[in-house]
């Protein structure tokens, strides 16, 4: 089943996304929800991606799970036999798209890590030789692979376009020890999740976290290591000096990008075609990465 909207919970609405929507469960508890919807360039479509949510859902329970060694995670079931106050009624509708986490303090921040040079990234080498602060070798291409990954946080915008920052001026934000924790945690976690994804074809290009306290201590949330929050890659096409091939929704801003549209609502309606080859991209991303067939709903 599609689904666009949750009106169903009955519950206080904590946060809309444009993906997510998320439920206030207690106190202590949320529940959060991955619809269907699709946006690019901070627009949401009318157009649903059928399965988009699911494949979301799974891909970050499985990373959630696999990086439990390097941090903790906000995840307390996916099971929605087992959520509380009567969601259970809501298994059709919630089974595979949907978490029960626990309610944690967030960092401010967009903790984005960088393997590869593309995107903003790409943009700001090509006007400064920088990323964030960060010098970079000359002469670099399109894609290519850095040196080294670099942290390159972002500041989280409440709308439009998040703003990238140094690290100098995290530091500023947030404290140095904070900071470092961060930058830390996430290049580790970027290191594990690209030896593990190369394995099954993908290079993840770049990614982003998003990170809280739980009992002061670090954990991670959200989503993790999706077509929404990474770029993907496939290995056997990969060639420096061009824009690769993707998994992820980047497919569909391609397609934008030949339409005569300014990037602002409304936003265009999506070909069957559209539509279809990007779920597919979806699918087979998810079944890469957790190495399972993908039920189709």
């Amino acid at each position: 089943m599609l689904l666009r909207d949750t009106d169903f919970i009955d519950l206080p609405l904590f946060v809309k996304g444009k993906v997510r929507d998320i439920y206030e469960v207690g106190e202590d508890k949320l529940l959060m929800i991955t619809t269907d919807r699709i946006s690019a360039f901070d627009v949401v479509f009318d157009d649903l991606i059928p399965n988009k949510g699911r494949v979301l859902n799974a891909i970050s329970e499985f990373w959630f799970n696999y990086t439990r060694e390097i941090i903790g995670n906000h995840i307390i079931t996916t099971d929605v036999s087992e959520y509380p106050m009567g969601l259970s009624k809501f298994k059709n509708e919630l089974q595979g798209r949907s978490m029960l986490v626990k309610r944690i303090q967030m960092e401010k921040v967009e903790c984005i890590v960088r393997g590869y040079l593309e995107g903003s990234g790409l943009r700001d080498y090509l006007a400064t030789g920088s990323i964030c602060g960060i010098r970079l070798p000359e002469g670099l291409k399109q894609a290519e692979k850095l040196p080294e990954p670099i942290f390159s946080p972002s500041t989280k915008a409440e709308e439009g376009h998040d703003i990238n920052i140094s690290f100098d001026e995290l530091v500023a934000t947030i404290g140095l020890e904070r900071a470092q924790i961060l930058r830390d945690k996430s290049l580790a976690l970027y290191k594990v999740a690209c030896k593990y994804a190369e394995s099954r074809g993908i290079i993840i290009a770049d990614t982003k976290f998003e990170f809280g306290y739980l009992n002061g201590e670090l954990v991670i949330a959200d989503e993790m290591f999706t077509p929404d929050s990474s770029r993907f890659w496939p290995v056997n096409d990969y060639q420096p000096g061009r824009a690769q091939k993707s998994f992820d929704k980047q497919y569909l801003r391609e397609y934008l990008e030949t339409l005569n549209w300014d990037k602002k609502p409304p936003a265009p309606r999506l070909p069957k075609e559209i539509i279809e080859k990007t779920q597919a991209k979806y699918v087979e991303a998810c079944e890469r990465i957790t190495g399972e067939k993908f039920i189709w709903a």
